[in-house]
């Protein structure tokens, strides 16, 4: 499948969405301030809202530091926390760019996985299955980005044909796990773009979920 953009571009792009203003912490920063492996007590104490339990989003949390109020994921065992971007922010109010809670132009569900040591153990974007109906199209291009970002080496995929049921979206269908290790980061990367036969156009599957943890060696 031809990438609508160069590989370069895409880094540019994901690295500015991706990390905090500094170019010293977008090189360390998996996202904004956010570091893999960095204690709980230095995650930032604004800029961000909505805390809340992404098994259970009925759970508030008024801070990070609650996240054991949040059931522990049975595969992973660590705590997810969700939020949001805080758009009452001067940069958010005025430049379009930064409005929402995106990544790399994507609008996303954001959460943060937490380990009983207190330390942030991962990271997980999931595009945004309500985002308008061209977000959605595209949603599967953050693959791309997402490789274009961490290295384009690496990646182990494996993608799945169509069931009897499942076909083509303008032409592309795509059903993909890929895995990537380095000395101290797993990343898992799912995406698909599909449609039901039968079933309207705009009623198609589409999106991409990444999950970034931290490795113990």
């Amino acid at each position: 499948m031809r990438r609508p953009y160069g590989a370069g571009a895409l880094a540019g792009l994901l690295g500015l969405a991706m990390s905090a203003p500094s170019p010293a912490m977008a090189e360390q920063n998996e996202l904004r301030e956010f570091r893999i492996g960095m204690p709980i007590a230095d995650l930032p104490a604004s800029g961000y809202v909505e805390l809340a339990c992404a098994a259970r989003p009925e759970i508030r949390l008024e801070a990070w530091s609650e996240y054991r109020r949040c059931p522990a994921e049975a595969e992973t065992g660590l705590h997810e926390v969700s939020f949001r971007y805080d758009q009452t922010t001067p940069l958010a109010r005025s430049n379009e760019r930064y409005a929402g809670t995106k990544v790399a132009g994507q609008p996303m569900l954001l959460s943060l996985l937490i380990g009983g040591d207190a330390r942030l153990d991962g990271l997980r974007m999931r595009t945004d299955p309500e985002a308008r109906l061209f977000q959605r199209r595209k949603a599967f291009l953050f693959g791309d980005q997402v490789k274009a970002r961490f290295g384009e080496e690496g990646w182990t995929c494996r993608s799945a044909p169509p069931t009897g049921e499942e076909e083509a979206v303008g032409g592309i269908f795509i059903k993909e796990h890929c895995d990537k290790q380095t000395a101290d980061r797993q990343f898992l990367l799912e995406r698909w773009l599909y449609r039901h036969e039968g079933e309207e156009l705009r009623n198609f599957s589409g999106g991409t979920v990444l999950t970034i943890l931290r490795r113990n060696g």
